[in-house]
């Protein structure tokens, strides 16, 4: 089955429309292999409107995720008793056999780590609707700027991502070529509460390798939002390959 097939079994008419007017194969290509992985019922394609924005916060309300204050437009989530908090027990970069990186760096050799969080995002997503969301680190027009793509089946990491970043849809319609950060996330099962329930299972792993954040079994921003301080450590990576540039800490 080719990108296309497994997109458009998954994506309503309009969606797939809004992801084809991106040129760049590699957007399509990890989007595929996210949906084959995490089997979700349904893809979302944000492409910025604020119509668009406006449902995610309202889905977020929906799914329970979050819940409305007294102050129109605003909402207040809880994450779960055992996930407040970066977790950097849990937080692993996944290194290629043969090297090895500063041992203060929590670390898994690279193969056994994709074995085991892709063994837990594998379903995570059945019942559920991915939500797509485009981003760009940095100024959209800056030599520096950095385009991201986050899948996530939590409508409130969606819906965080609107306030604490950049849109970049309008950036991946001119992006033909080039890197780019990716993240998978995955909240698994919920509980009652609509909290992840599988704790003990929480796994963050950073392939800086390929510029891909997993994270599963998580909700709290630190852990979840790719782009937060996740994707510090492939910017680090980034830099110290671009000539003229070396870090200063």
């Amino acid at each position: 089955m080719n990108t296309g097939e497994i997109l458009r079994q998954r994506m309503a008419e309009e969606d797939y429309a809004k992801l084809s007017s991106i040129p760049h194969p590699e957007v399509h290509r990890f989007i595929a292999e996210s949906v084959e992985l995490c089997q979700p019922d349904r893809v979302f394609i944000c492409s910025d409107t604020p119509e668009e924005i406006e449902y995610i916060r309202k889905m977020a309300i929906v799914s329970g995720e979050e819940a409305p204050l007294s102050t129109p437009g605003h909402t207040y989530h809880f994450d779960g008793y055992f996930d407040q908090g970066r977790d950097r027990l849990v937080t692993k970069l996944l290194v290629p056999k043969g090297e090895q990186l500063d041992p203060w760096l929590n670390q898994i050799e690279r193969e056994e780590g994709l074995s085991e969080i892709l063994a837990l995002l594998r379903g995570s997503m059945v019942g559920k609707t991915m939500i797509v969301r485009f981003h760009v680190l940095g100024p959209p027009n800056s030599v520096f700027a950095i385009p991201c793509i986050e899948c996530t089946d939590s409508w409130y990491v969606a819906h965080s991502t609107s306030l604490l970043y950049r849109p970049g849809y309008q950036t991946f319609l001119r992006l033909r070529t080039g890197e780019f950060f990716k993240t998978l996330h995955s909240a698994g099962k919920l509980d009652e509460r609509k909290n992840s329930a599988e704790v003990e299972k929480k796994r963050v792993y950073i392939d800086y390798t390929a510029n891909v954040v997993y994270s599963v079994n998580t909700q709290y921003g630190g852990n979840s939002i790719g782009f937060k301080k996740l994707a510090l450590r492939l910017a680090i990576r980034k830099a110290h390959r671009r000539d003229g540039l070396r870090s200063t800490s």
